[in-house]
């Protein structure tokens, strides 16, 4: 049984907002200070990523760990309604799924943040692991491709020369000269 009223439950719903939310802020500006330059809610991509890079050509989804199912404390079912919200979970799952392999398609690559991975104690690991996984998204767009090494299959491998023959032992040996 839930604990509040309906009309309390509304205003504290109607209160959860899907943008600008405390972690989207704290990745937001630490990208800013770090000198990576964004756009924010880019409706012409599929999803509409929380943060779009467009030099890096990677999106950025912000997760809440209820609303996306987590696998973390945050992420629990609720106990009244289970079966309202684990379909609503489910269908935002299979959403998330599915914008990603859309922009995976559109060539862009993709990063997960999940709200537990902002908590204090490991905020900054994961803010790091974000610019570093950021930079190197730059340098495997601009890095040359290796050359392509021709490697010749054993099987069709032929020999333009003779077979090894070893002189002075047969039948005869001749002696061949110019004379």
């Amino acid at each position: 049984m839930d604990r509040l009223t309906p009309q309390q439950r509304s205003k504290t719903m109607s209160r959860i907002r899907s943008r600008n939310t405390k972690p989207e802020m704290l990745v937001r500006r630490y990208l800013y200070a770090h000198g990576f330059r964004y756009r924010v809610n880019v409706r012409t991509l599929p999803g509409t990523p929380d943060i779009a890079l467009r030099k890096y050509h990677t999106a950025i989804f912000i997760h809440g760990c209820f609303w996306h199912g987590h696998e973390c404390q945050g992420g629990r079912m609720p106990q009244t309604h289970t079966e309202f919200w684990a379909k609503k979970i489910a269908c935002n799952q299979a959403r998330d799924i599915e914008v990603r392999d859309k922009l995976r398609a559109l060539g862009w690559r993709t990063m997960v943040v999940w709200e537990c991975q902002l908590k204090p104690k490991i905020r900054q690991q994961t803010l790091d692991s974000i610019a570093f996984l950021l930079n190197e998204a730059f340098l495997d767009k601009y890095r040359k491709p290796e050359p392509k090494k021709y490697v010749i299959p054993e099987a069709e491998v032929r020999i333009a020369a003779e077979e090894k023959v070893e002189y002075g032992k047969g039948k005869k040996n001749k002696v061949y000269s110019k004379h």
